[in-house]
């Protein structure tokens, strides 16, 4: 019963402290999960590009996902609880006040302060699943422990939606068979 409400509390802490959007939040949920040993970092990553692959919010399928692992449904249940909670305070509130006050210049300053967090956040979420889908163990030179496929992959991904415009979600299907192609056929 206590890791029910660990990981309602755990997620409600996630929730409360993601400022903007569900990529913000993975730092939080790396250091989160891997401090409690509920997940190996590569194990994070995989529920993160789960996460992405299926409908639905990030935050709810990431906290979802992981609850499940930990104590079945009801963990699932708890943990997902857990991370709306919070948003669904937050966002009334806000809704509530903010176009009474969204001119006032300390909320100004706030939100100020709070956009080169976000890019602070979302970056150093690039990094961590960047560095463990590129290079997750350094062996040898740097040019040895780079994984070549990922780097292939990525920038396939990169030219077919910046430049062919392809939509992100047959992009990620065709990832998916790119991963298939180069991770275990060859």
């Amino acid at each position: 019963m206590r890791i029910l409400f660990e990981l309602f509390f755990v997620f409600a802490k996630i929730g409360l402290f993601t400022i903007g959007g569900g990529y913000a939040m993975i730092p939080l949920i790396t250091q989160e999960i891997t401090s409690r040993n509920w997940l190996t970092l590569e194990g994070v990553i995989d529920i993160i590009a789960i996460s992405e692959m299926t409908p639905g919010p990030f935050a709810v399928n990431s906290a979802t996902f992981i609850g499940v692992q930990q104590m079945g449904l009801v963990g699932g249940a708890f943990a997902t609880m857990g991370v709306i909670v919070p948003s669904f305070v937050i966002v009334v509130m806000v809704a509530k006040y903010f176009t009474k006050f969204k001119d006032h210049p300390v909320v100004q300053a706030v939100l100020s302060g709070l956009r080169p967090a976000v890019i602070g956040l979302i970056a150093s979420s690039t990094f961590l699943i960047g560095k463990n889908a590129f290079a997750p163990e350094i062996t040898g030179t740097w040019l040895q422990s780079i994984n070549w496929r990922a780097v292939v992959i990525f920038i396939l991904g990169l030219v077919g939606i910046i430049k062919l415009k392809i939509h992100p979600a047959l992009m990620i299907i065709i990832s998916a068979a790119l991963g298939i192609l180069f991770f275990s056929i060859f």
